[in-house]
């Protein structure tokens, strides 16, 4: 048989424990805060049929699935002359892997709405695959963790998804800024700029607007066909300033013949008195260059900023009016939100956040001398996990030496021991292996003294 260099697929991951352990940490707290908000957890499969994917990302979208061939020859009866891989696809391909969480989302609730009772929030915390080209940051494979409530029209659920989003990234240590508009009030712009019909062409440029500055940004809408009267009119768009309530009142101002613009003005106005009422002390900022590349977006739409570290969006997120429309089920208002781990993971990295418990989870090795001594070990050992002490014991009788340098290389804080004069008295010997202190007891009193300790 002929080696084969072991290697991943380029874009893709292995985690180590101590990776995992930290990543778990994220999941975990926010799983936390989701379910104390009345949230409940859903999964639906990696792969979807392609038909369900196909057409609800847009061409790049469609461009960055990936696609499973069809078992068996998948090339019978099929032309394979087809020069377009998009129109090839479908014939050779019934399935792809998820996208994201959303559009499965959508397509859940449709299959599942007579089991469901709405308003309907949910939770869902799974991988999501993307064909595109891997760097720094940007992954084949990654998790996300969305959020949403759908069924409802309040402004009281956009107002919840930041209270959650402070309530998470407080517990993490990060200050963050939470971004907000409403894609009415860029309807509205549009409008003012007489271009009502390239509200899309409009949002894809401004949305580029951190990453390329406001100059390329401007090159990107004539070259969209924006005229440029259209453009030298968007510009005191980009030099909105002071207060939220100062950014609203000028807009109300400039939106007096947009209805659309009047509207989003009002519903931010109303989702931020919300935010007060709920108490949010995370700075709040309306962005009126926010616009989101998704399209499916209608009302309220969200970005999250770490403050301390230079990085891009940490979550993102906002209210989609009709996305099961498109699975047949019309008149679905939700609004949701999603959390980048993979990028909060490397804020928490930079940042030096992570608890340093994290580090080594495992708290005692109980030492194993021999076939007597291990007898009376396990005893030991199941009286520390009773207690709630993580430990372990080392599964073979080796030197001392060879034990001690196992705890070390783990980073584990105390080892217990007992040989044939521990056993005589019914006692243990515990180690500090930070201190190098030892101290002969019984296991409850030794459990009461790492306890008091960790």
């Amino acid at each position: 048989m002929t080696n084969v260099k072991p290697s991943i697929p380029k874009g893709t991951r292995d985690f180590t424990p101590i990776e995992m352990l930290r990543r778990n940490y994220i999941f975990d707290t926010i799983r936390t805060v989701f379910e104390q908000h009345a949230y409940l957890p859903i999964e639906t499969p990696s792969m979807e049929n392609l038909s369900t994917l196909m057409g609800k990302y847009g061409e790049e979208g469609d461009r960055l699935l990936f696609k499973i061939l069809n078992s068996g020859d998948f090339t019978q009866g099929v032309d394979m002359s087809e020069p377009s891989a998009n129109k090839l696809a479908p014939k050779i391909c019934e399935k792809g892997l998820r996208y994201d969480l959303t559009v499965p989302f959508a397509r859940f609730v449709v299959q599942h709405q007579n089991e469901l009772t709405f308003p309907f929030k949910r939770y869902q915390m799974q991988p999501v695959w993307r064909a595109d080209r891997p760097q720094k940051g940007r992954y084949r494979e990654f998790y996300q963790c969305d959020v949403d409530v759908i069924g409802s029209n309040s402004l009281l659920n956009e107002a919840e998804l930041m209270q959650m989003t402070h309530e998470i990234f407080e517990r993490f240590g990060i200050r963050i800024t939470i971004k907000v508009n409403n894609r009415k009030i860029l309807s509205g712009i549009a409008d003012v700029l007489c271009e009502a019909g390239r509200l899309t062409d409009i949002c894809t440029a401004i949305d580029k607007l951190d990453k390329i500055g406001r100059e390329k940004v401007c090159e990107e809408l004539l070259e969209r066909g924006i005229s440029a009267e259209a453009i030298d009119k968007l510009q005191p768009f980009f030099e909105f300033t002071g207060s939220n309530e100062k950014k609203l009142q000028k807009l109300t101002t400039i939106f007096a013949q947009s209805e659309i613009g009047q509207k989003g003005v009002e519903e931010v106005r109303k989702m931020l008195a919300y935010a007060d009422l709920l108490e949010i002390k995370t700075p709040i900022e309306l962005d009126i260059t926010l616009a989101r590349g998704l399209n499916y977006y209608t009302g309220a739409i969200f970005e999250v900023k770490a403050t301390d570290v230079n990085i891009g969006s940490i979550s993102g997120g906002g209210r989609y009016d009709n996305l099961t429309g498109i699975f047949g089920l019309k008149n679905m208002s939700g609004v949701g939100i999603s959390y980048g781990a993979e990028r909060i993971y490397d804020v928490l990295n930079e940042l030096q956040l992570f608890p340093a418990s994290l580090e080594c989870p495992v708290k005692v090795l109980v030492l194993n001398f021999g076939e007597q001594e291990e007898r009376y070990a396990l005893k030991a050992l199941q009286q520390l996990r009773q207690a709630g002490i993580t430990a372990e014991i080392f599964p073979d009788k080796a030197k001392i030496g060879k034990q001690m340098t196992f705890a070390n290389n783990k980073g584990i804080p105390f080892v217990i021991m007992a040989g044939e004069d521990e056993m005589k008295e019914n006692i243990f010997t515990l180690k500090n292996m930070q201190s190098g202190e030892q101290e002969k007891s019984d296991i409850h009193s030794i459990i009461a003294k790492i306890q008091s300790d960790l």
